[in-house]
């Protein structure tokens, strides 16, 4: 079953002010949230393609510096799910229970 939307709970919260980003949903990118970046990039995780269309798919929306900072772990969790969005069905695995 796909979702449109995931959330990705943080190895390392990111500070905000006063406030603390424990964890991120990210919503499957449409066309004009992928503008300016290569499909394949996105894809490879490249972390210049994934600062771009972060901020446009994450709730709250995390800024480009923000993203710079991001633990690598947590750069990788969040563009392992990128990349899945973009997944076609077919190539999609279920992994419910019981599979």
């Amino acid at each position: 079953m796909t979702s449109t939307t995931k959330t990705i709970t943080l190895d390392t919260p990111i500070q905000r002010g006063e406030q603390i980003i424990t964890s991120v949903e990210l919503r499957k990118p449409d066309a004009g949230s992928l503008r300016g970046v290569s499909l394949t990039d996105v894809l490879r995780m490249d972390v210049n393609a994934l600062i771009t269309v972060l901020p446009r798919i994450s709730t709250p929306a995390l800024t480009q510096p923000e993203l710079m900072r991001l633990d690598p772990a947590d750069l990788v969790q969040l563009g392992s799910e990128v990349a899945a969005f973009l997944l076609p069905k077919s190539a999609q695995v279920d992994v419910s229970p019981g599979m």
